[in-house]
């Protein structure tokens, strides 16, 4: 039988797990999909030896960038991001992909107005990378906004006024807002939100975060990021059998 999977650390209850468990049934697809809990990527070489019969596998936290040196190749969007979050298996050589980047932009993209020039990057995380890069194919300006100052950044004490005004897509790639951490919300000045302003949250769980209540509470559109899950585990499939 053929083999998919995840990687991370920890791993708990795994959306992709799901996802491709319930297609398999669904398509009488042969396979099977395992969850891989691995604390260290170099245990990868022992779960591919352990089960030749893999042919993708899924990349999440924390090893979406400490996996790049055991690839054999990259795309070019992978490249470009510096994190990858699928692998194909084929012939005993690993290929690595980034589905983030088709999730978020096919997501995000029908709420788009003229009026959506610049973004906010809440959060400066392996997720963001793929945000990045996903709002530069959309041609959209963007910052990060981060707790702590660095070099190229704002921090949440920068947003002012006129900024908020002129930023009007805020994308949250920070955990703030996760269960079960529920009542946490980024530190953005949500009194300066209006109903120009559109509020895109990477958390799925809860389906609407506190960032996104508030936003919406100010006229904002908001959206979670169960769909952009969605399309990157669809887009996923599609690497693993190109």
């Amino acid at each position: 039988m053929t083999k998919y999977g995840i990687i991370g650390y920890p791993l708990g209850h795994s959306f992709s797990k799901g996802f491709f468990t319930e297609k398999f049934a669904r398509e009488s697809i042969d396979a099977q999909y395992l969850n891989f809990e691995i604390p260290d990527v170099a245990m990868l070489p022992d779960v591919l030896r352990n089960n030749p019969e893999l042919r993708g596998l899924n990349v999440t936290l924390p090893h979406k960038q400490a996996v790049i040196p055991l690839l054999d190749e990259m795309s070019e969007e992978a490249k470009e991001i510096g994190a990858v979050n699928v692998i194909r298996i084929r012939d005993g050589r690993l290929k690595g992909f980034n589905s983030d980047i088709i999730g978020f932009t096919n997501s995000i993209k029908p709420l788009l107005m003229p009026h959506h020039k610049k973004a906010l990057i809440l959060g400066t995380g392996g997720a963001s990378k793929a945000i990045r890069v996903g709002l530069n194919r959309l041609g959209i300006e963007w910052t990060y906004v981060s707790r702590s100052l660095g070099e190229g950044m704002l921090t949440y004490a920068d947003l002012t006024p006129k900024l908020m005004q002129d930023y009007t897509v805020i994308v949250n790639c920070s955990p703030v807002g996760m269960f079960p951490k529920v009542d946490a919300a980024p530190a953005i000045p949500y009194e300066l939100l209006s109903p120009q302003h559109l509020l895109f949250d990477c958390v799925y769980n809860p389906e609407e975060t506190l960032f996104m209540k508030k936003g919406r509470e100010q006229g904002a559109t908001v959206k979670n990021g169960l769909e952009m899950l969605h399309l990157q585990a669809v887009a996923s499939w599609d690497f693993w059998n190109e």
